[in-house]
């Protein structure tokens, strides 16, 4: 028997939406104060997934300016109808979580997408749309439920027309569901789908932590009201306990294969090394079947396997993107991403071909700034990764090489500085916004090899000047300092090319490899 395994999208890719075109697949999950802004996958057997852009790739559509570590971007859905496809999604705008709704459109998944289209008088989180058999189109949202809350975190599912052509919500809003579970929290990501002359209501409850769940409800009307199913949570791990290997699961969508066959791709996190979870929130892909026209996930275990079935689909494998990147295109590979939308000329790959160039400006990546940074998702718990560095420091100040980062306040930085009007490379562990430094040793003059290799939450650190004669820097480095379960916030671990200082001094980074070693 052929089998799979989970997750399908490992690293940080949280929120998954997903829809079918035909015989194609398409997936778009969360990036928060990252940008590119949504990636977007393509499959053809649920699967294998290759990305294929990002749906807010320019400055017009995503302004990160001044957005707090995992702000931005929530929850996107991803929807096909009459030939567009549509993402709407939420923008939380600052630390209050003050927060704006809105959606995109293409005819090409692969992009352009159009600039947004802003919602007025939208409240809540991880919206979605729905189109319905008589042409409306229709809005889903969370919100504090208008008579106030009855208990802490609690939400209501709501609902209202919107006019697609204006971009404008019109009618009466209108209360659907609170929950399946009474005093449960954190009501949301409701998505609406018709089968078998329901509606069928499904959304997360109970927060996007351990005790995170699917649950679902149906009616007659899309109005309601709405009949809770009996087997509520439909999906959740929260009964195994914390040493279980997928922990998280909830927040869940739905789709069925042109042969008949359901599929729901969900959230969950792998933890390790304890409760910690660098990788973040990551695509899990679980089977389903109706019986007595409501949901049974996995039937016979109700929950997601690390290893299941593949689904009754030809398997197709997409190009396998190489583990090391020579920056040899005009532009960079999707995987690579900035820290908020990119401001001023910091990167370039064309002023010395066959290498990225970073030039420094004075953002430093200990504020919530646009620093001059560009990294990738950490993917695997066993990893390793190393580039080869061309810089000299020239004042102090001002420093380069590669940071392993969780947010402002949490990470760990390998770079070349001065010191007493030397080369020196330092270590540093950053935890709730104090620096420690672990390790100093004298650089190599200018050309500097750097090395990571991470085994479970050991993380291990190297340097040279010569291509495979590595030097230990410093001891082994406790990683759970990269995990959202000390750092707090959603996203997970990235690990980049980083350089800061006043004067434009430039870093010129040849390759990036990274090769993950889980079994």
């Amino acid at each position: 028997m052929t089998t799979y395994r989970n997750p399908v999208l490992p690293g940080f890719y949280p929120d998954p939406s997903i829809c079918r075109v035909q015989d194609d697949y398409y997936l778009v999950t969360s990036s928060f104060n990252y940008y590119p802004g949504v990636p977007i996958f393509h499959s053809k057997d649920l699967v294998n997934w290759c990305q294929i852009g990002h749906v807010l790739d320019r400055p017009s559509q995503l302004n990160l300016d001044g957005t707090p570590c995992s702000r931005g971007i929530y929850a996107p859905t991803l929807r096909y109808h009459a030939g567009t496809f549509y993402m709407i999604t939420t923008f939380v705008v600052s630390q209050t979580g003050a927060r704006k709704n809105f959606y995109v459109t293409a005819t090409d998944p692969a992009g352009p997408w159009s600039d947004p289209y802003w919602l007025t008088d939208a409240p809540g989180i991880d919206p979605s749309l729905f189109f319905d058999d008589d042409g409306k189109v229709y809005y889903t949202g969370n919100r504090r439920p208008p008579t106030g809350q009855d208990y802490p975190k609690h939400m209501e599912i709501w609902l209202q027309e919107v006019d697609l052509q204006k971009g404008d919500l019109i009618g009466e809003k209108m209360s659907l569901w609170d929950g399946a579970m009474k005093q449960n929290h954190a009501q949301e990501a409701p998505h609406l789908y018709k089968l078998f002359s329901y509606y069928y209501l499904m959304i997360a409850e109970g927060g996007t932590g351990f005790t995170h769940s699917v649950t679902m409800a149906r009616s007659k009307n899309i109005t309601g009201p709405y009949e809770v199913c009996k087997t509520n949570p439909i999906l959740t791990h929260r009964h195994l306990g914390r040493d279980y290997p997928i922990t998280n699961i909830g927040h869940a969508d739905i789709v069925d294969t042109q042969k008949g066959d359901w599929w729901m791709v969900c959230l969950g996190t792998r933890p390790y090394g304890g409760s910690h979870r660098n990788l973040g929130r990551e695509t899990f892909l679980v089977p389903f079947v109706w019986e007595d026209n409501w949901p049974v996930v996995n039937p016979g275990k109700g929950i997601v396997e690390l290893e299941m079935p593949f689904p009754n689909l030809e398997q197709k494998r997409c190009h396998v993107a190489p583990v090391c990147d020579h920056f040899n295109k005009n532009e960079l590979s999707y995987q690579w991403n900035f820290i908020r939308t990119p401001r001023g000329d910091f990167w370039s790959l064309e002023e010395r071909p066959g290498f990225l160039r970073l030039k420094a400006k004075g953002d430093v990546i200990t504020d919530e700034v646009n620093p001059a940074f560009i990294g990738r998702r950490q993917q695997h718990i066993n990893f390793m990764a190393r580039t080869i560095m061309a810089y000299t420091p020239e004042k102090v100040g001002e420093e380069a090489g590669v940071v392993l980062l969780q947010n402002t306040d949490y990470q760990i930085r390998l770079t070349k500085l001065l010191v007493g009007g030397m080369p020196y490379l330092q270590l540093v562990r950053r935890e709730a916004g104090e620096d420690t430094v672990l390790a100093i040793e004298l650089a190599p003059a200018h050309m500097t090899y750097i090395k990571v290799e991470a085994y479970g939450q050991q993380y291990h650190f190297y340097y040279a000047d010569k291509e495979e004669e590595w030097s230990t820097l410093g001891d082994v480095v406790d990683g759970r300092v990269l995990s959202s379960d000390l750092a707090g916030g959603f996203v997970g671990a990235y690990l980049g090319m980083y350089i800061t200082g006043e004067n434009r001094n430039t870093a010129d980074f040849d390759w990036f490899e990274y090769v993950g070693l889980d079994n």
